[in-house]
């Protein structure tokens, strides 16, 4: 079965462009001057304490929140665009097709009145699919690839574990061959060996695809495997940013170094 594939980025153009991004909550910052380049197949981490801003952060990126300023410029098929100049019926066909979000609550991106074939099915209608049978192999297809049984294609998604909501949400998304995923703490609440099953899985469809990504979650394990890159927030801000490996083994700021020493504690 042919698998849709990412439009090409000149190597020495980043696919995502951030710059001087800042939202505020009144007095409150929710982060303030945020910059960063994402490259094609590039996977970016943003860790912090909760409070720290990088859900706030995510969610500028993603559109589910207008930031007060700032710039998110994104490599489209037609060249690099503001994603926050864009219209609406613009950013959200932009939502459907090359990106995609992962989150921490697969509820959240789940049709859970639909069924599990259901719910892959529906991005792929929203992206011009039509052909019940292809739809439906399409579907097959992805429950196997993110270790569902082909037999659960028309249970709904109540009938699964967290886990299982969680690949069926990762499905749904990746189905269309987005060119970059935003994922919100994607293991977070899950037990410690499906949190591992599920980050092999990730790791695998990300190196396959080669897929951008921006994950935010509070653990550095889960950036330790996925991340090529890490950045560090507190108030609002990033404080420190570099190789992950780099970051983690050897912490320039004093935040990152109470982040990392904490769990070597644990």
């Amino acid at each position: 079965m042919t698998l849709m594939h990412p439009l090409p980025v000149a190597a020495d153009s980043p696919l995502l462009a951030v710059r001087d991004l800042t939202k505020r909550y009144g007095s409150r910052i929710g982060c303030a001057d945020v910059s960063f380049d994402l490259w094609p197949g590039e996977v970016l981490g943003i860790v912090g304490e909760s409070g720290s801003g990088k859900s706030t952060l995510l969610s500028c990126l993603a559109g589910h929140l207008r930031p007060d300023e700032g710039e998110v410029i994104f490599a489209t098929a037609q060249g690099p665009r503001d994603v926050l100049q864009m219209a609406e019926a613009e950013r959200r066909r932009l939502a459907r097709s090359d990106w995609a979000f992962v989150h921490q609550n697969p509820r959240d991106g789940l049709r859970m009145g639909v069924t599990a074939g259901g719910n892959v099915g529906e991005r792929l209608m929203a992206v011009g699919a039509r052909h019940y049978g292809d739809i439906r192999a399409r579907a097959t297809d992805w429950l196997g690839r993110v270790e569902i049984a082909a037999e659960r294609i028309d249970d709904r998604p109540s009938a699964f574990s967290g886990g299982m909501q969680q690949r069926l949400q990762i499905a749904r998304n990746l189905v269309t061959g987005p060119r970059l995923v935003f994922m919100d703490e994607p293991t977070g609440g899950l037990d410690v060996s499906v949190q591992a099953r599920l980050l092999d899985l990730l790791r695998g469809l990300v190196r396959e695809m080669g897929l951008s990504a921006i994950i935010v979650t509070h653990d550095l394990a889960v950036v330790r495997l996925l991340a090529d890159r890490l950045m560090v927030m507190k108030s609002g801000r990033v404080v420190e940013q570099g190789l992950t490996d780099q970051v983690l083994d050897d912490p320039q700021h004093a935040y990152t170094q109470l982040l990392v020493s904490s769990v070597l504690q644990v």
